[in-house]
């Protein structure tokens, strides 16, 4: 490969990143092309400019695509068969229920960003909203309270579980990619994320509430309100279904930090139960009996909404897979090594780093996961060279900037506005505030952190 205008060696390979990545998001914003086709495109582009052998390039991609699905797949597929048992049984009603009585009608919108919370533990956030508008609608005709108080907390809940914490596939993708600690990736992002989703959830909600009057769209209202009395499962059991593979992945990294040596015996067992593809496995199976049988539901129901579930998440399997072979070609064409000893000698702040390049790619494309996977193969070879910085809060970081500022090109923006009934510019006063007080706030939490850790 020759360098460009006499630039060095590096700097070469960064404008040829910068290429591709104009490539990549050119196309899926202004041209609306499918990000997965895209994402293979910019990898093959950016491998020919960079000067990999042709063959070579098809193994980074392939290499790269199967490397990222190797866990994420599983979690993907296990999380939304959960998230669709919780669904069906109503166990996301009786959560949101219950906290709505324990809190009561003043408080109700502190119970709404706990429900967003808890509930997007094992569902992506599309699946999330569709599964607890009808309880935003509810709330708000039995409250009488202003749609966007109530709806803003359980969005800011969502939205914090899918860009912060374990096991949300999204996080998992920057904990695989910085050798994270799964465990302490946990413990940091509850640390983090319950704070911020106060400052943009129930704090920003009350406060936009008051200024945006907004009524739900009639005919949704009315299809969720005449649904019928259901009888709900118990709140503790769902609870429990819910919260379990979190639990058992706590188990094993505590296990992991008390006995860091053994080759067998209990912490082995731990270790295994606490592994994100089993914990989430074994909370899966565990549901069809305390959300499934236990509930009346026969094993033909529960096979097909098993199976119906995951139609829908063919594609962001795919775009994570894309951003994994975008990912690896980077690495292997010597872009990685490139960028990192540019952003080592320049001293910049590696969290700082991480939070930046994820919020760019998020504004650009936006995609939160796409976000995700493409930061990650950008600022994984950076932190290779911070040997003193924690991989944990550099995670979360990247999270955090994958949040940043949602607009038109975002799926979820759309949704949000649907949903609410509110035109764009009040969308963009709501959603998109709420989203970047929650990457800021994040950021600031992740920032404050690192002077301890």
């Amino acid at each position: 490969m020759s360098s460009i205008f006499g630039m060095s060696h590096n700097w070469t390979l960064i404008v040829w990143t910068l290429v591709a990545i104009a490539f990549l998001i050119v196309f899926i914003a202004k041209f609306k092309w499918n990000p997965f086709v895209t994402l293979l495109l910019s990898a093959l582009i950016l491998g020919f400019l960079t000067g990999m052998k042709p063959l070579d390039i098809v193994d980074s991609v392939t290499k790269g695509l199967g490397g990222t699905l190797s866990t994420i797949a599983i979690v993907i597929g296990l999380g939304t068969m959960l998230g669709k048992m919780m669904a069906e049984s109503g166990g996301a009603e009786q959560i949101a229920t219950t906290l709505v009585n324990r809190f009561g009608e003043k408080r109700v919108h502190w119970a709404m960003m706990i429900v967003g919370f808890i509930v997007g533990i094992p569902v992506f956030f599309e699946v999330g909203v569709i599964l607890l508008i009808p309880i935003v609608f509810t709330v708000a005709r039995k409250t009488k309270m202003s749609l966007l108080q109530i709806g803003i907390p359980i969005l800011a809940g969502l939205s914090t579980v899918h860009g912060l914490v374990p096991p949300h596939p999204a996080p998992m993708i920057a904990i695989d990619a910085y050798k994270a600690d799964l465990g302490r990736t946990i413990l940091y992002s509850l640390i983090v994320g319950l704070p911020s989703a106060i400052v943009a959830g129930p704090l920003f909600g009350k406060w936009i509430g008051k200024r945006i009057k907004v009524e739900p769209p009639a005919e949704l209202a009315e299809q969720f309100s005449s649904s019928g009395e259901r009888k709900l499962p118990g709140f503790g059991i769902t609870l429990f279904t819910i919260l379990l593979p979190v639990i058992l992945m706590l188990i094993g990294s505590i296990a992991t930090i008390i006995d860091p040596n053994a080759k067998y015996g209990f912490t082995v067992f731990c270790e295994f139960i606490g592994h994100e593809v089993i914990a989430l496995l074994i909370a899966v199976v565990f549901s069809f009996f305390s959300l499934g049988f236990s509930r009346g539901f026969t094993k033909d129901q529960i096979s097909k909404f098993t199976s119906e579930c995951l139609a829908p998440t063919a594609t962001i399997i795919l775009i994570i897979g894309g951003g994994g072979a975008f990912k690896q070609v980077l690495i292997n064409s010597g872009v990685g090594d490139a960028i990192a000893q540019i952003a080592t000698s320049a001293n910049i702040n590696i969290i700082l780093f991480a939070w930046f390049v994820a919020a760019l790619i998020r504004v650009a494309t936006g995609s939160a996961t796409v976000a995700m996977t493409t930061a990650a193969g950008i600022v994984a070879p950076v932190l290779a060279l911070n040997p003193g910085a924690s991989p944990e809060l550099v995670a979360l970081a990247t999270g955090a900037g994958s949040l940043v500022l949602s607009h038109v090109n975002d799926a979820g923006f759309w949704m949000v506005k649907e949903f609410f009934n509110m035109s764009v510019p009040q969308t963009l006063k709501s959603w998109t505030v709420m989203e970047t007080l929650l990457s800021v706030a994040g950021l600031a939490f992740i920032l404050v952190i690192s002077m301890f850790v």
